[in-house]
């Protein structure tokens, strides 16, 4: 059992599904499509770097038979939404119905647009960024793509296999097939973009995190928590725990701190009980009072 201090419940500032907040994901979808098929054509299509997706075979397919990436790419992600809507459902057909059809529509737009690089290594990175942001983009405004994301959504309802594995399997057979028909250098670059991608799509989806949680475990809770709570001027959750070696029943405190209360924070624990055990790792995302407002 945890104890903690409530707080009284505050209404979201959009509302989950207003007139406002649909707006709001359309704009995230389109604008995040945008900065996607830029980054497409400014970093990776000159580059050949097909780093998974349909934009990866639509590489591949531009590389083999000089076909225009966006007849490509409108070409699967039709189909596939079509079946989206049928195997998935209705709300998830109409989530990756903007994404599909404005996706390509902004690669038609910007195919001939600047090309800043012809270095593959920056075009990866770079590319990575700009795609990563795009995808986080459209996820923020609770939209899709499409694309094989619809594959391995359906992959997923009726194998059992977990989404992450369906996603990293489609894109490793992309990838696989670009060192076959371009070169195994090529297929390293499209390694380098999508894991640059992953990790711009985590950074847009979970912020750029300052905030620590700390477990204090100690004999001397009561007087460690009352520093917390009047000293730190912090709230913490008390958490009932059993010592694995000795069997004990215990208390370990939990709190959320800023960056720069850790060094107080620790001051404050050491001052009460030196032999205090702490435990502090990175939040990601902290929402609520005292943190980020919470956006539904």
């Amino acid at each position: 059992m945890a104890q903690s201090v409530r707080t009284k419940r505050r209404e979201p500032l959009i509302p989950v599904n207003g007139p406002v907040r649909q707006l709001a994901d359309t704009l995230f979808i389109i604008v995040g499509s945008f900065i996607m098929a830029l980054s497409f054509n400014s970093f990776f299509l000159p580059n050949r770097i097909a780093s998974g997706g349909v934009s990866g075979i639509s590489v591949l397919l531009e590389a083999l038979f000089g076909i225009q990436p966006a007849y490509t790419q409108w070409m699967f992600n039709i189909p596939l939404f079509a079946l989206g809507f049928w195997l998935l459902g209705r709300e998830y057909g109409i989530r990756s119905l903007l994404g599909s059809v404005v996706l390509p529509l902004f690669v038609f737009i910007t195919k001939d647009w600047v090309e800043p690089t012809s270095n593959p290594l920056l075009a990866s990175i770079f590319g990575g960024i700009g795609v990563g942001t795009g995808i986080g983009l459209v996820y923020r405004g609770r939209g899709s793509t499409g694309g094989l994301m619809i594959v391995a959504q359906i992959v997923q309802k009726y194998s059992g296999l977990s989404f992450s594995f369906c996603v990293v399997m489609l894109d490793a057979l992309v990838i696989s097939s670009a060192a076959l028909v371009l070169s195994l250098e090529q297929a390293l670059y499209a390694l380098i973009a999508l894991y640059v991608t992953g990790k711009i799509i985590d950074t847009i989806e979970l912020g750029f995190s300052y905030t620590k949680v700390a477990y204090i475990i100690s004999d001397h809770t009561e007087p460690i928590t009352k520093a917390i709570l009047h000293d730190l001027d912090r709230g913490l959750t008390k958490l009932n725990a059993e010592g694995g070696y000795t069997g004990e029943s215990r208390t370990v405190l939990m709190v959320v701190v800023g960056q720069s209360e850790i060094p107080r924070l620790k001051t404050l624990v050491q001052s009460v009980d030196p032999d205090a055990f702490v435990i502090i790792s990175k939040a990601h995302e902290v929402l609520g009072e005292g943190f980020q407002k919470i956006k539904a």
